[in-house]
């Protein structure tokens, strides 16, 4: 009688697996027709009540996900994508700003001073660029540092300051604010 009753209990557990196959198959058909997949064909070799619950809402999931791709379309067309800042642009940026802390720099001396330090010109521009410098000031700084290390004529120290890459116009201005 044990053997009828393993047997028996073989049968049953066999019998209730056999519909949570079947749920979990429509539940995967279900999940594909919702990726898009579009492939009715899996639909149609269910039985009659399952297809059409299936292919309904396969169907209606589609209507939706072609609805939702124009929205987001219209969307990403209306909002500008702001650029990313890099590792690398961030650090030119803090190297940047560390340079200016203790010396002065013209716009060309700090990319080259920061293309020194290996980074890319592109990264070492963006440093400069968003470092906020005053130039003007910068020249004024550089030009009464030089003034404290030696004697300058006014054209030799707009030339000077040139030389560091400032402008002629951030030079003159560096000279006439020591006095010259």
């Amino acid at each position: 009688m044990s053997e009828d009753q393993t047997t028996t209990t073989k049968t049953k557990k066999k019998f209730y697996k056999r519909p949570v196959f079947w749920v979990i198959v429509v539940i995967v058909v279900i999940a594909l027709g919702a990726g898009g997949s579009g492939d009715k064909s899996n639909n149609n070799a269910q039985d009659g009540s399952s297809a059409e619950k299936t292919s309904t809402t396969t169907d209606s999931t589609q209507q939706q996900s072609t609805v939702e791709p124009s929205a987001a379309a219209q969307e990403t067309q209306t909002k500008p994508t702001a650029p990313q800042t890099t590792v690398s642009q961030k650090n030119a940026l803090k190297k940047a700003k560390d340079y200016l802390s203790f010396s002065a720099f013209s716009y060309g001396g700090l990319i080259k001073q920061l293309e020194f330090e290996e980074f890319s010109t592109a990264d070492a521009t963006y440093g400069a660029d968003n470092v906020g410098a005053d130039w003007n000031e910068q020249a004024a700084k550089k030009a009464k540092s030089y003034m404290e290390f030696s004697s300058f004529s006014r054209g030799s120290l707009i030339k000077q300051l040139e030389f560091d890459q400032f402008t002629t116009a951030q030079a003159t201005h560096g000279a006439d604010s020591v006095g010259l």
